[in-house]
């Protein structure tokens, strides 16, 4: 039976606000990918998700991001590889002490928002990542956009590598995901985003907004968790893959 990883990022309600169904999302994915406290997130939030995601036997990664709570991550922010990899080691080492007293292994980093999609460009910022990562634990995974600069960059440091595809999101002829904002770059319709999941899985390709085929390795599907609609769609897209005899499986 085929295996694919269903990751979804989580843990990104903050003080008074809570965002997304965690617990409900965890009895259906693999591996989550958990916010450190910047773009998302909070301590006591923190730690609350690393149990939940130990409780249900998912494999737990760092979500780190850019400190720009107002902007949820997703603007783009001028700044250095080094500050960069400052970023990342601070927010890895906070949530491994939360994991540390859970005793559960921290399995990945999987960069956030417009850090992502900088990273997956710009070599000189995935190489800080892949080097942040590889300094603090090289037997850390590194999520990163198919075919991206941030997945060369993780190879070339030695660390094990899961290349990642978009349920929701709509694919550029290069590769890249459309920017959210642009009209199309999100797919509303649950029919259509789970037609293209199949389709990378099981064909390693996707239909890009210009028609065109490209190839996509898929060793991983992320479901955004922030989505109001998340829940019913992480479940129709699990039982959309099990009809197909995919099984869903964490990359260890």
């Amino acid at each position: 039976m085929k295996s694919i990883d269903l990751n979804c990022d989580l843990g990104e309600s903050f003080g008074a606000y809570s965002i997304g169904n965690d617990e409900q999302i965890l009895s259906f994915i693999s591996s989550a990918n958990i916010a450190c406290g910047f773009h998302a997130g909070d301590p006591r939030v923190m730690n609350q998700t690393v149990q939940l995601a130990k409780k249900y036997g998912v494999a737990i990664g760092a979500h780190p991001g850019f400190q720009d709570l107002i902007g949820f991550g997703r603007r783009a922010m001028a700044v250095s590889p080094s500050e960069i990899y400052d970023l990342i080691l601070y927010q890895i080492g906070a949530i491994s002490a939360f994991c540390q007293a859970h005793d559960v292994k921290l399995s990945h980093v999987k960069p956030h928002g417009a850090l992502y999609n900088m990273a997956a460009v710009d070599t000189s910022l995935g190489e800080a990542i892949a080097r942040a990562i590889a300094h603090f634990d090289p037997t850390l995974a590194l999520y990163g956009l198919s075919g991206s600069k941030l997945i060369e960059a993780g190879e070339i440091h030695g660390l094990k590598t899961i290349s990642e595809v978009f349920a929701d999101r709509t694919y550029q002829s290069d590769g890249t995901l459309t920017p959210r904002t642009q009209p199309n770059a999100i797919i509303h319709n649950s029919g259509d985003a789970i037609k293209q999941v199949l389709q990378m899985v099981k064909e390693q390709t996707v239909q890009t907004t210009t028609s065109e085929i490209i190839p996509i390795k898929a060793q991983s599907i992320c479901v955004h968790g922030d989505n109001e609609h998340a829940l019913k769609f992480v479940q129709e897209l699990r039982q959309a893959l099990s009809n197909e005899g995919i099984q869903i499986k964490a990359i260890r």
